[in-house]
């Protein structure tokens, strides 16, 4: 059968979707021999202006394989217009990094005045945080991502150029150093892509994970590419037989359609042999075979047929046409048993929905204008502006990137409401997250919930399909500050905190007062109300909080854990307080004693009256530079030094036998006689086939020595003790915060 050449939304229906350009070269003239040949109208004159200014402040700049700077921008315009954007996009495409690389000589407002209000956004949007000081790169790139979220609710072509930038950089990343790359391959696969899933861009989001695989284990990629030409030329005729023979009974039904067959990618099929502890000969959906039709109907006429020929294999249906993805992905799936024994899937759509499939909002979006056309996106794209609002108030740059884990990257369950609409959530999510998906007021009135007809308790977990009644009252007090360690989104959780933030301000704000007054008790000296509002509110300066009693509130209702600015706290008490003894000594004095009246010990410790001993560095809590510190005087072991807050050591100062045992004990300053100290760290995190590799890489990254790992399973979950080697507590904080940034990672304590 013949061909149809059909346009619909602009698009010519063909057996494939143009592969975005990789081999024409990266010039202007090339550029707009693809804008001419698209036959859109682009305005070229504002396109050609754009390019002229981009290489006018790129002159004398290169990239790291010796090409002139400008060739990039030019190849992210390339891939933009590959993708069918507006003429702003590809304008922004070639300005994105003239205000962060070329700082000098323009900014903002210049472009803006050049190229209108929307390409100046586009731009801003993806300009990194340059101009504020960071303490870590960490915080830095949480922050840069934050700012392109915010930009994303804004102008969602943000984020399309973004991905279009990121694709040329992984196509070219040869030219970084390896340990470049793998930071660079890292983020495209736990950030990049995931987004591009998110916003149904396959072509896209195959393509960064193709990529970031052959550079995050080459050997595994090389392994399973080997596997799979090995396979597919023994089987080589199949694919080809099993279209003919399908191709015959779709054209005996009279129907219009276009037939394609596949291999599934080297990235799929490595996911579900590690995520799933598969064989290569367990893949079903090795080879599959997509139908595209004109209608909604035809796909379900075609899926009869399918299952007529062949013997579907149980419980490997899906209907995505009648249950989209969130990611708007719509598409019969199943998967059956060809003639030779061999199982392959079947993919069955509309030539619409195939174009989705491919370009996601992309492919509405340019298409899409008016009023109602807006709204229409503005309701598909509701997910980012959520998770921008809900995470407004969250000033710890870990707990975003938790929540960009848990909200954007993470695996979904589909429940159902008594009325049959449809909730997506994040695998683990309960029913305390499905009440608050569906508003905030239904969250905070929740009393209870049934599924399937029957009262589940509060914490329970979701699963696929299945039907939540939410129960309310009226009369409730509200959500409990427990339900913040059960739910599972940070959709939930800011919303009951921003309840307890309302409604409960007084309260937060003696909680918040006595977090603070527990922790500057640690350092051991008297301080006044002046004196403590004075360094809380220093700090609280740097991350946004311009009032004490907002950041007495915003602690007491746990939108800022005390833990993460305790170091910050420190060095500013430290700085406004003048230090005062208070009365009645603490463990924490006796460490400070030290310090003033010493004799050197061996071990980088100094033990007041003892001279010469033995230090030796207890394994109960392992002391590390920074930490405050005591001694022990054991029976022939010399001085055992604990943390001053060792509940082993405690133990024994209640003893009044040790009371002549105990000394006071301090670092030796920059007198160290060891550079690296043994810390052991706890990580719990998703059972994914990389959080190992994950770990290492980032541990390798930052030339930190591993010296043991111990794992245990506890069903999704894992529990990894690592200990590793670190100089203070300030590079121990550092590696922990690394740690936490990898995307699998739940919590990591000392």
């Amino acid at each position: 059968m013949a061909q149809r050449n059909v346009y619909i939304f602009g698009i010519r229906k063909c057996s494939f979707m143009s592969e975005i350009n990789v081999t024409k070269p990266a010039t202007i003239e090339q550029l707009l021999l693809d804008i001419d040949a698209t036959g859109k109208n682009y305005d070229k004159q504002k396109i050609i202006k754009a390019y002229e200014y981009a290489a006018m402040l790129h002159e004398g700049q290169f990239r790291q394989s010796g090409e002139p700077y400008i060739s990039h921008p030019v190849s992210v315009a390339q891939i933009v217009l590959g993708m069918e954007l507006d003429t702003d996009s590809v304008c922004s495409a070639l300005l994105h990094d003239t205000v962060e690389d070329c700082a000098d000589k323009t900014d903002l407002g210049v472009i803006k005045k050049e190229f209108g209000e929307p390409v100046a956004r586009i731009v801003d949007g993806l300009t990194k945080l340059v101009e504020f000081p960071f303490e870590d790169k960490e915080e830095a790139h949480i922050e840069n991502l934050r700012k392109m979220f915010l930009a994303m609710s804004k102008d969602i072509r943000v984020l399309f150029v973004k991905l279009c930038d990121r694709v040329h950089n992984m196509r070219t990343l040869d030219a970084k150093p390896e340990e470049k790359r793998r930071v660079i391959a890292l983020e495209t696969m736990y950030v990049y892509a995931p987004l591009a899933h998110r916003l149904g861009m396959q072509k896209i989001k195959q393509e960064l994970e193709r990529l970031s695989l052959s550079y995050l284990d080459p050997i595994g990629y090389e392994e399973v590419r080997h596997d799979i030409q090995k396979k597919f030329g023994e089987n080589k005729d199949f694919l080809q037989r099993a279209k003919d023979y399908v191709s015959e009974k779709l054209k005996e039904n009279n129907l219009e359609f276009t037939l394609e067959g596949r291999v599934k990618s080297v990235y799929s099929i490595y996911k579900k042999m590690y995520n799933q502890n598969k064989s290569f000969d367990e893949i079903y959906d090795f080879y599959a075979i997509r139908i595209i039709v004109e209608t909604e109907l035809e796909c379900y006429t075609v899926l009869g047929i399918i299952h007529d020929m062949f013997k579907s294999i149980p419980g490997r249906f899906k209907d995505y046409i009648s249950t989209p993805k969130p990611n708007m992905y719509r598409s019969l799936h199943t998967t059956v048993i060809g003639r030779d024994g061999i199982p392959f899937e079947v993919q069955i759509r509309t030539y619409e929905m195939h174009h989705v499939a491919e370009y996601g909002i992309a492919a509405n979006w340019k298409y899409k204008t008016g009023a109602t056309a807006s709204a229409d996106i503005d309701k598909k794209l509701k997910w980012i502006s959520e998770f921008v609002e809900t995470e407004n108030d969250t000033k710890d740059p870990d707990e975003f990137l938790n929540a960009l884990k848990i909200d954007i990257f993470q695996d979904e369950v589909f429940a159902f409401t008594p009325k049959g609409d449809v909730i997506a959530l994040p695998n683990g999510a309960t029913v305390i997250d499905f009440a608050y998906s569906i508003h905030s007021a239904v969250g905070n009135k929740m009393t209870g919930a049934k599924v399937n007809g029957m009262i589940v308790p509060i914490d329970h977990i979701l699963s696929n399909g299945e039907i939540v009644e939410v129960l309310t009252s009226s009369q409730t007090k509200g959500p409990s500050r427990d339900w913040l360690k059960i739910v599972k989104t940070g959709e939930a959780r800011n919303k009951i905190r921003q309840w307890f933030k309302k409604e409960q301000r007084s309260e937060n704000i003696a909680m918040g007062k006595a977090e603070i007054d527990k922790e500057f008790n640690k350092f051991g000296f008297a301080c006044t109300e002046a004196q403590k509002n004075e360094v809380l509110l220093n700090v609280a300066r740097r991350v946004g909080i311009q009032d004490v009693d907002d950041a007495y509130n915003i602690i007491g209702y746990g939108g800022l854990t005390v833990s993460k600015i305790s170091q910050k706290l420190k060095d500013e008490f430290e700085r406004v307080v003048k230090p005062v003894k208070t009365d009645k000594p603490t463990l924490d004095d006796m460490a400070e004693a030290g310090k003033k009246k010493v004799k050197k010990s061996n071990g980088g410790v100094i033990i007041d009256g003892v001279d010469g001993c033995v230090v030796k560095f207890s394994k109960c809590c392992s002391p590390i530079p920074g930490d405050s510190i005591i001694g022990f005087i054991t029976k022939g072991f010399g001085v055992s030094v604990h943390k001053a807050d060792c509940p082993n050591v405690k133990m024994q100062i209640e003893n009044p036998e040790n009371k002549d045992r105990i000394v006071s004990a301090a670092w030796a300053g920059d007198g160290f006689s060891r550079e690296m100290f043994e810390a052991t760290l706890n990580v719990t995190a998703h059972n994914s086939f990389t959080i190992v590799a994950d770990l290492t890489a980032v541990v390798a990254d930052m030339r930190v020595s591993l010296l043991a790992i111990n794992m245990q399973t506890l069903g999704s979950e894992i529990a990894i003790s690592l200990t590793v080697g670190c100089r203070n507590t300030e590079h121990l904080q550092q590696i922990m915060s690394r740690i936490r940034s990898i995307r699998d990672v739940e919590t990591v304590t000392r």
